[in-house]
């Protein structure tokens, strides 16, 4: 990553178990833009162990109600939309369509959506967003995969 011609390594991002703001900072405008697009929550989940971590979250500003998901909040790496689609990069298994979707597993009444960063070295997570819906419109998933790639872009 380069911010103002100085080059910060991915070793460094890290201080014990805490992400470096950095990280959540290179993230913020892909996840504002998705959360304000699709108006539901955005979030950068990382892995953390065999957990999904969600490191940074944004909630859209003009939406009469919306899931509150914080930041910190850690799930299975089985269970979520994040979380799928972490396990599918690292198996070799992201496909077309290239997102992954889910209804009911974290929460009831809460449907995800999110796509894998890709090519981001010593860096394994998702774009993703949560939303209160049966299911997850048909636009949404490919909104989810730009959204990755610009992060991914941010992070490299």
């Amino acid at each position: 990553m380069t911010w103002g011609g100085a080059r910060v390594g991915l070793g460094v991002l890290r201080l014990g178990r805490q992400v470096h703001p950095l990280v959540r900072e290179a993230a913020l405008p892909a996840l504002r833009a998705l959360a304000e697009d699709i108006g539901a929550t955005a979030h950068l989940t990382l892995v953390d162990g065999t957990e999904a971590l969600a490191v940074a979250v944004v909630e859209p500003t003009w939406t009469d109600y919306h899931v509150a998901y914080r930041t910190g909040f850690r799930h299975p790496l089985d269970r979520g939309a994040a979380g799928k689609a972490i396990l599918a990069a690292r198996q070799g298994q992201v496909t077309d369509p290239g997102y992954a979707l889910t209804h009911g597993e974290l929460e009831a009444g809460a449907s995800g959506a999110a796509a894998p960063l890709v090519g981001v070295t010593g860096i394994e997570g998702s774009v993703g967003v949560v939303m209160l819906a049966d299911s997850v419109p048909e636009r949404v998933g490919p909104r989810v995969v730009d959204a990755a790639r610009e992060v991914a872009d941010a992070l490299r």
